[in-house]
Parts: C-alpha cells; structure tokens; sequence
C-alpha cells in the first residue's frame, strides 16, 4: 500500500470513502477521488453516473494523483472543477503549505526550484514529502491545475488555442495538447466542442464568466455584510446585481435584490477587475457555486486570480465540520442553527491587509476606510479608465513605506508601526505568502513597533487562513458574547473560547454577525472597559 494511500487512510477508510460514492455525497467532493478501472476515469464522490463495483474503484488524495495513474477525468461530473481540500487551507505543514502555494501559480511563474525555496526545503525533499502524501509532486499537482484553467478558458472563450496554451501556463503548445489528450481523452478543439457556443461569456478581450465552487452551506449574506461594512473606496464596492457587468462585458444573472462584490486585484503579470454575486433569497445554497466575472489585463493570472478569490471567501472550507463542533456547544449552537455555513473570509493580499489593520488600530472602521481610500488614491495604481466605481489599485508596501507624513494622519507610534510595517513587508523582512511558516509569520510580526498581539491574530486569521484564532479583547467579540448573556472580559472570553477549538476563527464571526451594527462599526475604538487591554489589544477591525 502507498505511503499516501496510509495518509488517506488515517482520515477515512475506504468503506466509507465507497459509501460516499454510492450515496453521492457531495460533502467528500475534493477530499478525494474515485478512480474505476474498467473505464479508465476518476470522478468526484457525487458524480451522477451508476455507482461502480466496490471491487472497480481506486481512491486517490488528489486528481494529479489519479491523473499520474494513467486515469482521465470524467466528462460528465467534472472533477477537476471541485472545491480543493479543506486541508490546505488549514494545514500549517510543508504539504500544506506547498499546496497553497501551488494553487497561487508559484510552480509556473518560479518552477518547483522557486517553490522549494520558497519554503526552505531542496527541491528533491519537496518532491519526496508531497509524492509520499498526495502520490504527485509538484509538478505533477502544477500540471493538473493548467489542465484545469486551460479547460475553463477553452469552453468560456473564444480566444485562440495557442493563446490558451501559453495563458493556462504550458510551456508549449505540444505539451499543452498531450496534457488535455491525457486528462480529458479530448482534444482541445473537441473539448471546446462540448460547451454550446451560447455558453462562452466573453463578450470583450480578457473577461472570462466563471462559477466559484464551494462545499456545504454558504451564508453568502454574511460575506457581503462583512466586505460592505469594510470596502475601500476606489478599490472595492458592493453594488446591486443589476449594475454589475458594464465594464467587464458580461452581464450578471443573479436576480434583483442581490448583491455584487467588485474589487481590483494587482496580480503578477497585470492587474483584474473581480466580480462576484452573492446568493439570491430564493437561491438553495446546495447549488454550489457562486458566479463570478474578471476581466484581466493578463490572461496568465487567470489560476492567481481565481485562487486568490476562493481565500477571501473561504469557499475551500468544510462548514460541516466547523458547525458540528461549534453547533454543540450550548452558547453558539443556536447562532449555528439559525445561520448554517458563516465562513471565515480571507484576503486576496495578506500585504494589503495587514496595511488595512494598522491603519485602524484605535479609530472607527468607517474612519480607517476612509483613510485606506484616501491612501490608494495617493499612492495607488490607477486604472487606465475608472470601471465604475473601481478606480485605484491598493498601494503596494514599497510605496507606502515612503509616504508623506503628512499623508498619515494619525497618532505618531501609529505611523511609526505603519512605515516598519510597510518597510519590512517590502524588503522581505516579513512574509506574509501563502507558505509561510505562520509560527515564524506571528513571531516576526510581533517584533515591529507599535504591533500588538491583536493586530498579529487579525492578520493570522484573514491573511494566513488559520482557522483556530480568537481575539479576546476584541470589540466586536466581547458585545456578542454580552449580547448572548457571557461574560465579556478578556479572560472570560479567552476561558469560553478553549472549547470552540479548533475553530475559533469561526467562532468569531458568530460572535460579530451577533454583535449590534453599532458595536461592529465602531470595533476600532478603544474599549476602555475592557480589563488589562494593551494600547494594541482592541484593535481596529478594519481590514
């Protein structure tokens, strides 16, 4: 037995792994995948076609596993196309950590070479640990994700093959047609074929209709209540569906009433417009996606973008197991019941969100939005044209270490914190990527002026994808936990926690939806009620 297959073992055995096969179950939908031998194809575990023989099936950790295997994918569930493990998100390992990574493009703009240095291991100790775990290395794991980005742009654009082969990250046109004979048994003109011409949405150069997968219940309602209430102007904005679309040339489907986030994103080769619609009142969550619309300068950031957008809305999660742990504790559970699948919301740049949390330490999120906006304006990227409300890209951190102090309003060891900040992200001091290390992040991050541990658990929580932060002296926290009949002080709160492990990130934002809209908005004051809080312990909760 391969050592990933024991991997995969001491998660499920395969009784169950076949049992979710036959009952569809679509909860295991990138946890793994079913390989039959008597076709030659591995699906998803809720692939509508007839449940094959127990003695037929194969289970692999990953699709580039089952692909190494001389398997190809279904053409009628579309493995490739699931929501990836919940595992990378959280794992804080050198597999998790190489997995993220992946999933940002680093192996196509670095190769595994930049990957492994990246995390500090040789390229051939990377390749043994992931080839042990998930039975594919990096290369290998790199190459199904293009298959996959080149199969969305074959069907969802009327852009040339070549262009598809180079954009998807091929480093030919050959190898590009061998990967897609290989994974899809189609060629690339044939699997173009598949999807009706009506169906292909880009309607001008670069914008690509696209459905962000997701597992479980989604309270997408609490996403845009979130992102609304924190939304840079110039860079972000939350506008009804109807006016979604004018510039990206692709209209949005969602119904009236719903909303749409729309952000720019500095990407590695250009720059994006992302936007994504929430789900409509009379929309079942079990669908399992969102729609989203980009439009991109550079069509090689396509795998970047796409990725960076599942971590800000943390699509990759598993909220069974988050709501079975939190819902059976007496305090949350009934939150739990009430609204099922609350996520954890990431960000699409851990620099820039960590800029946005110093900018608001002791000072309203209305305020610090303000001022995050105003910096953009100065210091950002404009866009060749505004796109509706979109104007600017965030600042990046080189430029921000440079500005005026002038431009800085706020107190002066809060302008010193945000300078050593900026300084340090942008000489490499600090990393706040998607592989590193978070224990080495935190510690690193806490050695800057004028940087607290609220600041460092803030920026754990939503940069770094860790899902077991809490924040004891949080504002937000302590009025749900008072507004649930808790004890509100630190302590208490710290104490109440322990049991919300490992999922206290989550539990947090049960905490804020449960807080008043007034406590939320002012989450950057100082609570001087708060006992033994540090200048830095109530933050502000801006980012």
């Amino acid at each position: 037995m391969p050592l990933w297959w024991r991997r995969l073992d001491s998660v499920i055995d395969d009784d169950t792994r076949y049992r979710a096969v036959d009952s569809r179950d679509a909860r295991f939908d990138g946890v793994f995948f079913t390989a039959v031998r008597t076709t030659g194809i591995y699906c998803r575990p809720s692939c509508p076609a007839v449940t094959p023989k127990r003695v037929n099936c194969t289970f692999f950790p990953t699709a580039a596993a089952a692909q190494g295997a001389g398997y190809r994918a279904c053409r009628r569930c579309r493995p490739d196309s699931v929501p990836g493990s919940p595992e990378w998100n959280h794992r804080a390992d050198l597999v998790g950590r190489a997995m993220r990574l992946i999933g940002d493009g680093v192996v196509d703009r670095e190769g595994v070479a930049g990957l492994a240095d990246r995390l500090g291991y040789s390229a051939r100790q990377l390749q043994r640990q992931l080839t042990t775990e998930l039975g594919a290395g990096p290369l290998a794991l790199a190459r199904a994700q293009r298959a996959q980005t080149a199969r969305l742009l074959l069907q969802t654009t009327e852009l040339p093959v070549t262009e598809i082969a180079f954009a998807a990250g091929f480093a030919s046109v050959r190898q590009f047609n061998e990967t897609i004979r290989e994974v899809y048994d189609r060629t690339p003109s044939g699997l173009r074929a598949e999807m009706a011409t009506g169906h292909r949405g880009a309607a001008r150069p670069g914008t690509i209709s696209l459905r962000l997968a997701y597992r479980g219940a989604l309270d997408s309602e609490h996403l845009m209540d979130f992102l609304t209430l924190r939304a840079v102007p110039g860079v972000e904005e939350i506008v009804p569906s109807t006016q979604a679309g004018t510039r990206t040339g692709v209209s949005s489907s969602a119904p009236n009433g719903v909303r749409t986030y729309r952000r720019t994103l500095a990407l590695p080769y250009g720059h994006a417009v992302a936007e994504v619609d929430e789900l409509g009142p009379d929309t079942d969550w079990r669908r399992g996606w969102l729609d989203c619309r980009l439009r991109l300068t550079d069509l090689r950031d396509l795998t970047t973008a796409v990725y960076r957008l599942r971590a800000l809305f943390d699509l990759d999660a598993d909220p069974d197991a988050v709501d079975a742990r939190l819902g059976a504790d007496p305090v949350l559970g009934g939150l739990v019941r009430a609204r099922p699948g609350l996520r954890s919301l990431g960000h699409v740049d851990p620099h820039e969100l960590a800029v946005r949390a110093v900018l608001g330490q002791q000072i309203s999120v209305a305020a610090a939005r303000t001022l995050a906006g105003r910096l953009a304006d100065k210091y950002g990227v404009p866009l060749a044209e505004p796109d509706g409300g979109l104007r600017v890209l965030f600042p990046d951190t080189a430029a921000l270490a440079g500005a005026e102090p002038g431009d800085l309003p706020m107190p002066q060891s809060r302008r010193r914190a945000l300078t050593g900040l900026c300084t340090a992200l942008a000489d490499g001091t600090l990393r706040l990527d998607a592989g590193v290390d978070r224990e080495q992040a935190a510690a690193t991050l806490l050695d800057l002026p004028g940087i607290g541990p609220w600041t460092v658990g803030y920026v754990r929580m939503r940069a770094l994808a860790d899902p077991d932060v809490f924040l004891p002296t949080d504002a937000g926290v302590r009025h749900g936990l008072l507004r649930l009949g808790q004890a509100g002080d630190p302590k208490a709160a710290d104490a109440a926690a322990r049991v919300w492990a490992p999922w206290r990130s989550y539990a947090i934002h049960r905490l804020w939806s449960t807080a008043s809209p007034e406590a939320v908005a002012a989450a950057g004051t100082v609570d001087r009620a708060i006992p033994g809080s540090a200048s830095n312990s109530v933050k502000g909760e801006q980012a």
